[in-house]
C-alpha cells in the first residue's frame, strides 16, 4: 500500500475513494485498481517503477536547489561579515524621537570568551549622531580590552560611508564624531568597520532601543 500512495497523484487518489465507497472495496484494492487502469498495457510495475524514478529525480533537483540557496547565504554572510576575526563588534544607536533622547548599544567579543555589552543613555541628538556614539562606544571598549584584529558591523550606512570614506565626503555635521573614532581606529590593530544587513544587528539594535526606552521611562517618585 505503501509503494502504491507514493506513486498515485492526488486526483488518482481521488478516484480510488470514489471506487471504493462506490464498490465497497478496500482503498488498497480502489488504489490498484486505478492504477493499472491507468497503467494500461505496460503494466502496473511499470508504472510504479517510471514514477519511483521520476519521484527520485524531484528529489534529486530539490536537494540541489537547497545546497545551492544554502551556498548563496553563506555568500552573502561572508560578503557582510568580512573574513573571520578574533576580535568582533557589533554597534548601533537610536533617537526617540528623531532627534531626540538617543540610546546606543553595543556588543564587542573576543577569541578566548570575552564579551562586553553596552546600554546606555547618549544625551539628544538624531539616529546618525547615536549611531556614531555607539560606534566610539565600543571602539573605547576594544581598546580597554586591548583587542586586536578587530571587525565592527553596523547597520548604518551613513556612518559606515562616513567613517571609511574620504576627508572631503565626510558630512559636515557629523565631523567632530567622525575624527574621534578614526582616533580610536588609529589606535587599534589591523581593525576594519563594515556594514551589514538590520536583520544580523539585533543584539546591538536590542541593547540601543533598551537604553531609549530607559531615557523615556518616566521618574519614580
Amino acid at each position: 500500500m505503501t509503494q502504491l500512495l507514493a506513486a498515485a497523484y492526488k486526483s488518482e487518489l481521488a478516484l480510488s475513494r470514489k471506487l471504493a465507497m462506490r464498490n465497497g472495496i478496500s482503498d488498497e484494492l480502489a488504489l490498484r485498481a486505478t492504477l493499472e487502469q491507468r497503467a494500461g498495457a505496460q503494466g502496473l510495475p511499470h508504472l510504479l517503477n517510471e514514477r519511483a524514478a521520476l519521484r527520485a529525480a524531484e528529489q534529486s533537483r530539490a536537494a540541489a536547489r537547497a545546497a545551492q540557496q544554502a551556498s548563496a547565504r553563506r555568500v552573502r554572510m561572508a560578503r557582510h561579515d568580512g573574513p573571520p576575526s578574533p576580535w568582533r563588534a557589533w554597534f548601533d544607536g537610536s533617537a526617540h524621537p528623531n532627534p531626540g533622547r538617543c540610546g546606543i548599544g553595543a556588543v564587542l567579543t573576543g577569541p578566548v570568551g570575552e564579551r562586553v555589552e553596552i546600554s546606555r543613555a547618549a544625551g539628544y541628538g538624531n539616529s546618525s549622531e547615536a549611531e556614531y556614539r555607539a560606534l566610539i562606544a565600543v571602539l573605547e571598549a576594544a581598546l580597554h580590552a586591548g583587542a586586536r584584529g578587530l571587525t565592527v558591523h553596523g547597520d548604518s550606512r551613513v556612518v559606515i560611508d562616513d567613517v571609511n570614506g574620504p576627508d572631503g565626503a565626510a558630512a559636515s555635521s557629523l565631523r567632530a564624531y567622525r575624527a574621534q573614532a578614526l582616533d580610536l581606529l588609529g589606535q587599534l590593530d589591523e581593525v576594519c568597520v563594515r556594514w551589514l544587513p538590520r536583520q544580523k544587528n539585533q543584539a546591538a539594535d536590542a541593547l540601543s532601543q533598551r537604553a531609549a526606552a530607559a531615557c523615556l521611562a518616566p521618574e519614580v517618585a
